[in-house]
């Protein structure tokens, strides 16, 4: 048996597999922090696709630390109510729950969480939520470090009284308690501040009362264990601290890396595309030789083989899966069946957008974040459907309804993909360096999906020169993507072919925002007018991706989403 599907326990709590979810803010609470019916849905969604650990996202024991807008309370007894329902919900579904206590620290502002921000130090904090600010804090006595201390005891209390089985302790990226163990950020000289014992002070002493009160339920320390900025915390002192938690009662270490201040980028905290997979897994693997509790790995670790040696070679007791449980809820129970998984691409758009200002979403998902509209799918049944181009929306479109139809995909090329066979091959998608793997990956396994569930593949077929090849069918599917105009496609593909777009000043040139803007919205038309005359009457014809309107691949993808689930309604 895959050793990710047997169960194993964190402190007094067994948990059905060894997949955790770890927290992401989703932005699905409302305005004041309440758990709506949408915060519901989503979790949900990841509780049915098989999580055994689930972890509610970032929740501030003080209302100073709140670090989004949209973010999901526990400082108030007034949060109690929704944050019950959702434990309830979630035990209902099978799995186990925990919340993160995440204290922001310095990085909030006063606009977002409605106070003055607080932090070991008064230095300047570079804050980007919806609009970027630089703000100094005010620095901690020690009398609001107890007052702060005992907020995390009264939170975990909390946790406890609303159901949940675990809580976790946020001691990573840069938030409070990872900012008293950074020297750059920690400028303090009393017992709080200068050597390392006293930088983990802090966090070590959260961690001892919070066990203390609570010892019926496990208690999780996240923490970056490399910060990757000089001034930073380095891996011999995140080892040292991870040590010293176990020692002190966590009753597993979530070993994570990276700080919103870490180089090249703090894109880093989520592994883009361009980092090869698993970057964290050998700190976790040099912690477990050393503490008696079980680790749980964290960091592009969505490969199901990837995961499963990770916990086979002893690197990792459990496997966090952020990203890629909101590309594919479902990545437990098709590891389970042996089907093919939806792939992350890591492509950070989740996260970037949503500090941005939007809700969690996901490229390749266009589910994540928007459960509560397709809570009543209602997809094709009994259908013969010819889907007419195999990029992303129509192998997307085609793995949502093969089940319970007879669906063919038309692709003119000798291969699937579409623009994705392109995307890598640009300087950059959405925020991050593109990195072509991450596209032939998904496209692979997205394509091996609709095999395994009976989709017919008419490679090097073209229907539009073929129009009989659409007659047998009740249901046209326009997936046929957006075309260059001025015929300036055969030149593009030819320059992303040959690496033209990577050089120096070209890069350059393709990552500005006005190039891409041109790129993939003026340069392009959609194809739809070319293939609708191609309908015969009686069939339905749907219309998604570029083929609509050029633009951008999220967008494209959804529509895909919406016209297989929701073409009942």
């Amino acid at each position: 048996m895959n050793i990710l599907l047997t169960p194993a326990r964190i402190g007094p709590v067994e948990i059905k597999n060894r997949i955790v979810m770890p927290p992401m803010t989703t932005r699905t609470a409302d305005a004041e922090g309440f758990v709506t019916d949408d915060s519901v849905a989503y979790y949900m969604a990841r509780v049915r696709g098989g999580v055994g650990l689930i972890t509610v996202e970032m929740a501030s024991p003080e209302k100073c630390g709140r670090h989004r807008r949209h973010e999901v309370g526990i400082y108030d007894d007034c949060f109690l109510p929704g944050l019950t329902r959702l434990v309830d919900e979630i035990h209902r579904g099978g799995a186990k729950a925990s919340i993160q206590l995440g204290h922001g620290g310095g990085h909030t502002r006063a606009d977002i969480c409605g106070e003055t921000p607080i932090a070991p130090s008064a230095i300047p904090h570079p804050v980007y939520e919806t609009t970027f600010e630089t703000i100094v804090p005010e620095e901690m006595s020690k009398a609001r470090i107890a007052e702060t201390i005992a907020a995390h005891v009264a939170a975990a209390l909390r946790a406890q009284k609303a159901g949940f089985d675990c809580v976790e302790i946020h001691a990573a990226h840069g938030y409070l308690i990872s900012q008293f163990h950074a020297p750059f950020e920690n400028r303090r000289t009393d017992e709080y501040g200068g050597s390392l014992e006293n930088r983990a002070r802090f966090g070590l002493e959260i961690l001892r009362v919070v066990k203390a009160v609570l010892p019926g339920m496990g208690v999780i320390y996240r923490l970056s264990v490399e910060d990757f900025f000089p001034g930073g915390l380095t891996f011999d002192e995140g080892r040292q601290i991870a040590i010293w938690a176990a020692e002190r009662g966590a009753d597993a270490l979530h070993i994570s890396a990276g700080h919103y201040r870490s180089l090249p980028s703090a894109q880093i905290v989520l592994p883009p595309m361009s980092m090869p997979d698993a970057p964290f897994l050998d700190f976790a693997a040099d912690i477990k030789e050393r503490v008696a509790v079980p680790v749980i790995a964290v960091g592009k670790l969505g490969d199901p083989a990837l995961a499963e040696r990770a916990v086979v070679s002893g690197k990792a007791d459990f496997i966090a899966l952020g990203r890629t449980l909101v590309a594919d809820p479902q990545w437990v129970e098709k590891v389970a069946r042996g089907e093919s998984v939806r792939r992350c691409l890591a492509c950070n758009t989740c996260i970037n957008d949503m500090r941005g200002g939007a809700r969690i979403g996901c490229v390749v998902n266009g589910t994540a974040g928007r459960e509560t509209l397709f809570s009543d799918a209602k997809p094709p049944r009994g259908e013969r459907i010819a889907v007419i181009g195999a990029g992303p929306a129509g192998l997307t479109y085609a793995s949502l309804v093969a089940d319970g139809n007879d669906v063919t995909v038309f692709e003119r090329d000798a291969c699937a993909g579409g623009s994705f066979r392109y995307a890598g091959k640009a300087p950059q998608f959405q925020e991050v360096e593109a990195n072509q793997k991450s596209f032939d990956r998904y496209v692979a396994d997205l394509t091996a999906a609709c095999t395994m569930r009976g989709v017919e593949f008419r490679f090097a077929t073209d229907a539009a020169a073929s129009p009989d090849l659409l007659a047998p069918f009740d249901r046209i599917v326009i997936a046929t993507g957006a075309a260059y105009r001025f015929g300036l496609g055969a030149l593009i593909v030819c320059a992303l072919d040959h690496g033209t777009a990577h050089w120096p000043g070209v890069s350059r040139l393709f990552s500005s925002d006005k190039m891409r803007d041109w790129f993939y919205y003026r340069a392009r038309r959609g194809t739809a007018a070319h293939f609708k005359p191609l309908a015969r009457p009686g069939q339905t014809v749907a219309v998604i991706g570029d083929a609509a309107r050029a633009g951008k691949s999220k967008q494209a993808i959804a529509s895909a989403f919406e016209a297989a689930l929701l073409c009942a309604k």
